[in-house]
């Protein structure tokens, strides 16, 4: 993989209102991923605890409320950015999710990327159970 990001779609049997909200309410987020205080405002700083790869600061960068929202993700460890933007489709919503900026000159940056390409998958998956849960 000669490519410094991971991209994946994942389409859900759900409105895009419920989607953002796994996406961007922390007790949601906690419930697929992991805890963090995230918001959906720009220039909001936060963290997101990684379990073994400890609490890692993150900041919004970008917002378009209901339908995209960007964050720096590890400041000072990592610097990649996470990007999930949301499409309405016929029979739910297509999440389309981006984690770029990985540097390959280092080992942690390619660790990163492949560590986490092999995770995200399934991360995102969860989200649906989420989901059902909620309504």
């Amino acid at each position: 993989m000669t490519e410094n990001a991971i991209r994946l779609e994942r389409t859900f049997p759900h409105p895009k209102e419920s989607v953002w909200a796994a996406l961007t309410t922390p007790e949601l987020l906690a419930r697929w991923w992991t805890p963090g205080d995230i918001a959906p405002v720009v220039g909001h700083r936060f963290t997101l605890d990684m379990g073994g790869w400890g609490v890692q600061q993150c900041e919004v960068l970008t917002v378009e409320p209901g339908t995209s929202i960007s964050f720096l993700f590890a400041e000072g460890v990592l610097d990649t950015s996470i990007t999930w933007t949301l499409e309405t489709v016929d029979g739910g919503t297509t999440l389309h999710f981006e984690h770029a900026g990985f540097r390959l000159d280092t080992p942690m940056g390619q660790q990163a990327l492949h560590g986490m390409g092999n995770g995200w998958p399934g991360l995102i998956a969860r989200i649906d159970q989420v989901l059902v849960n909620v309504g």
